[in-house]
C-alpha cells in the first residue's frame, strides 16, 4: 500500500529530470495490460473506525494511441 506522502516523495525524483516531466503516465494491471490515467481524485472515507480517512483514486481509461514495445527501465 502506498500513501499520498509517499507518493509525492517517488513523484518529485521522477519530475528532476526532463525525460521524467514529458513522461506519458500510465498503470500496469496485474494482467500486464497499460492503461492511461484520465483522473485523479482526493475522496473522504465514511467509515466509523476507518484507519485511511481520505483516499487518492486514479481513474485510468483505455490506451488513446498504442504504445510501442518497452525496451527498458531507466
Amino acid at each position: 500500500m502506498l500513501d499520498g506522502k509517499t507518493f509525492r516523495q517517488m513523484l518529485d525524483k521522477f519530475l528532476i529530470s526532463p525525460a521524467g516531466q514529458n513522461a506519458r503516465v500510465q498503470i500496469q494491471l496485474p494482467n500486464g495490460q497499460h492503461m492511461d490515467i484520465k483522473e485523479i481524485s482526493l475522496l473522504e472515507n465514511r467509515l466509523l473506525g476507518a484507519r485511511e480517512t481520505n483516499r487518492l483514486v486514479l481513474v485510468a481509461q483505455a490506451q488513446s494511441t498504442p504504445m510501442g514495445k518497452i525496451i527498458g527501465k531507466l
